[in-house]
């Protein structure tokens, strides 16, 4: 991978991060989580247009702002970073979309959820939660960006445009 490939890659994700941070002002809460289905559908992009690396950065660098901004909470850390790096690795082996949304819904909602326990307990001090605590609600929010990613990713992969994008970033 050459320089000018890895500074499109940049650009790109830092835009992702720039519209997960921003989506994340419509979200709604489940059960003591803060839902943005936003930062699933970025994701999802990520996965397929810049890969794993580049995915779990963003969400890294979306999360992080978003705790900066009090527009999240310390959960989205697990739940955005497992479900970006788990749906750009199942489709970056796989090479098909459908495996880009079950990483993101799989390492968002039962992943991530299942990890926000400790985060939950000892960094927010929340005793009442337990282990599936957030399963359920990471898997909601998960479920409506990915629904979302699907109505975007499958008409441009056949139009074609999905390729040309990805095509884009490599050269």
């Amino acid at each position: 991978m050459n320089h000018k490939s890895n500074l499109k890659k940049l650009t790109v994700t830092a835009i992702f991060a720039a519209i997960a941070v921003v989506g994340s002002l419509f979200s709604f809460p489940v059960f003591g989580s803060k839902c943005a289905p936003v930062q699933h559908l970025v994701n999802v992009l990520c996965a397929v247009l810049v890969g794993p690396w580049w995915g779990l950065a963003q969400a890294f660098i979306a999360s992080l702002i978003r705790n900066l901004l009090a527009l999240g909470s310390p959960l989205a850390f697990p739940g955005s970073m497992c479900g970006a790096l788990l749906g750009g690795l199942l489709y970056k082996y796989g090479k098909k979309l459908p495996f880009a949304y079950i990483g993101e819904v799989v390492g968002t909602g039962i992943i991530g959820g299942m990890l926000s326990y400790p985060v939950a307990y000892l960094v927010m001090g929340n005793t009442a939660a337990a282990l599936f605590t957030f399963v359920v609600p990471f898997l909601i929010s998960t479920c409506g960006g990915t629904i979302i990613a699907m109505i975007i990713t499958i008409p441009l992969k056949k139009s074609g445009m999905l390729a040309k994008m990805k095509d884009s970033l490599e050269n």
